[in-house]
C-alpha cells in the first residue's frame, strides 16, 4: 500500500508532530511509505505527483488558535488546485494541541473533513491528541502504558482503519494524568520559560487583555463612530 504521511508542523525540527509520526510508522510497516514537511519541503512535481497517486494521505499537525497553521494551508490550497486524478484515497488526520482536552482539535478535524470533499477524496478518521506538549517528556514511556496509555490504544484503532482503507469514528483524547497535574507542569515547564524568553513576566500571563490599549486605533474609531452616529440621530 503506497502511504503518504505529511508532516504539518511550521517546526523544521523537533515537533511533537514528528514525535507522533515516529509513533505511526511502526503500526504500517511493511507498506510504501513516504514523508513530506509541509516547511521543508520544496514540492517538485515528481512529488506532487506521488502524493496525488498515494492510497493514503495521513496529515500530522498541530492545532493553531482552533485551526490549522499557514504552511499547511498554503499546502492544501496549492494541492486542491492541482487537483486528484484518482479520487480512491482515503485521508487520516492526527492532531495535537497544547490544551489538555484532545477535543479541542474537532474544529481542525471538520476544516479537513471539508477539504477532502472539495477535492472528492474520502475523509477515513481524525486522532485528536490534547497536552501535546506533555509528549517529549514522555517519549521514554511506551505507547500503552502509563501516561501513554490511550494514545497507544489510539494509535492502534487508527492504523487499523489506515490499513483496511476503512472509515473510523474520531478519536479525541487526553493523557492518562490527572489534569491538575499536566496543568502544573505546563506551567513550570513550557508556559512560563516561555514568557521569560519573550519578556514577559508570569502575571502579565495573567492579565486580561484590554482593546482600547491594545488596539487602540480599532477602538478609538468605534468610538468615535458610534458618538458620530448618536449625534446624526439626535438631529
Amino acid at each position: 500500500m503506497k502511504i503518504c504521511i505529511i508532516n504539518g508542523s511550521p517546526k523544521t525540527s523537533k515537533s511533537v508532530s514528528e514525535l507522533l509520526i515516529e509513533y505511526l510508522m511502526p503500526f504500517i510497516e511493511g507498506n510504501e511509505v513516504v514523508t513530506y514537511n509541509v516547511c521543508r519541503t520544496d514540492f517538485s512535481k515528481t512529488q506532487f505527483s506521488q502524493i496525488q497517486s498515494s492510497e493514503v494521505l495521513i496529515f500530522v499537525f498541530p492545532l493553531y488558535v482552533d485551526s490549522i497553521n499557514s504552511h499547511l494551508l498554503r499546502f492544501l490550497v496549492e494541492l486542491e488546485k492541482k487537483g486528484f486524478e484518482n479520487k480512491n484515497i482515503n485521508v487520516y488526520c492526527i492532531i495535537n494541541n497544547g490544551f489538555y482536552e484532545g477535543r479541542q482539535n474537532h474544529v481542525a478535524a471538520d476544516i479537513m473533513k471539508n477539504w477532502c470533499k472539495a477535492t472528492g477524496l474520502t475523509y477515513g478518521q481524525t486522532l485528536g491528541i490534547g497536552a501535546g506538549e506533555m509528549l517529549p517528556f514522555l517519549k521514554d514511556i511506551p505507547l500503552g502504558h502509563g501516561p501513554n496509555k490511550n494514545i497507544g490504544i489510539a494509535f492502534q484503532k487508527l492504523s487499523y482503519h489506515v490499513l483496511s482503507l476503512n472509515k473510523g469514528k474520531d478519536l479525541f483524547i487526553s493523557p492518562n494524568w490527572p489534569r491538575f497535574l499536566w496543568k502544573i507542569q505546563a506551567s513550570l515547564y513550557v508556559w512560563y520559560p516561555r514568557a521569560k524568553k519573550n519578556g514577559l513576566k508570569r502575571k502579565e500571563l495573567k492579565d486580561k487583555a484590554n482593546l482600547s490599549t491594545a488596539v487602540p486605533n480599532t477602538a478609538n474609531k468605534a468610538i468615535k463612530w458610534k458618538s458620530s452616529k448618536k449625534s446624526k440621530n439626535s438631529n
